[in-house]
């Protein structure tokens, strides 16, 4: 079981699982391209069903290893999610699954290190973006019955209802199309509406959203922190066990000698 252990945590290995989960991700793609399925179709098809065979014994071989710890580590979990999926048959009812089967592509995730640093960054981000979230869908809903009220009448497809100006709002807040598309047009029936549009931009666009880029940044930084802290204090624990052992070897060179010298 140790050298079981020792082959699932080398590096070796994991180069080759992330290797392997990038020819899937090109050999999923290939599926979607009918002149590379008429040339290799069995081909792809199969080199697909082999890397998930490969993945569900690399599992296999983590359980056996961790046992009731793998299901304690969140990422081997979502390992198990994705690979999972692509085990459920999908013809029928759950001939929508086959398309999830590019999820494995994902798993790069788990084993790559500098991306799991990424996402656990993203993830202790979300509870400081709760009052931003919260925020900013205040200053929808505000400016939605604003614009509902003063341009519905004449842009009701644009700002007919609260739903449809908070979907012109959203997309003026992300500047696709949002002057000649909609505030241009607007502007030519209502010459002061640009006194509306561009607070709203200002407050959104250029304020909360660079808040939650703010905090992503923070929380980022702070998982950085940790990750930089954790291993000084490994690196401190092999000093301190390598100057223990030094400290033993000589105590025993000295009695060595000690009893040389009686002798």
């Amino acid at each position: 079981m140790q050298r079981l252990k020792a082959l699932v945590e080398s590096k070796p290995f994991e180069q080759i699982i992330v290797a392997l989960i990038i020819i899937n991700a090109i050999s999923l793609g290939l599926e979607t391209v009918p002149a590379a399925m008429n040339v290799a179709g069995p081909v792809i098809r199969g080199l697909d069903r082999a890397i998930l065979a490969i993945f569900v014994l690399e599992l296999l071989a983590r359980f056996a290893v961790y046992r009731a710890d793998f299901f304690r580590n969140p990422w081997r979990i979502f390992d198990l999610i994705v690979v999972g999926i692509a085990l459920v048959p999908s013809g029928g009812t759950f001939s929508v699954l086959r398309a999830l089967r590019i999820l494995r592509v994902m798993r790069l995730i788990t084993v790559v290190p500098s991306l799991r640093r990424v996402i656990g960054g993203l993830l202790s981000a979300l509870p400081g973006m709760g009052s931003i979230v919260l925020l900013l869908g205040l200053f929808f809903y505000v400016f939605s019955v604003m614009a509902t009220k003063l341009f519905g009448s004449a842009f009701p497809q644009w700002f007919g209802s609260i739903a449809a100006s908070a979907y012109s709002l959203f997309q003026i807040m992300t500047l696709e199309s949002w002057s000649m598309g909609i505030v241009r047009p607007v502007m030519e029936a209502y010459p002061w509406a640009w006194a509306f549009f561009i607070p709203f931009i200002l407050c959104t666009t250029f304020t909360v959203l660079n808040l939650v880029i703010g905090v992503i940044v923070s929380a980022m930084q702070r998982e950085h922190e940790v990750e930089a802290a954790s291993d000084r204090a490994a690196l401190h624990d092999d000093q301190a066990a390598i100057l223990e052992e030094l400290g033993k070897l000589r105590e025993e060179i000295r009695a060595l000698r000690a009893e040389r010298s009686l002798e």
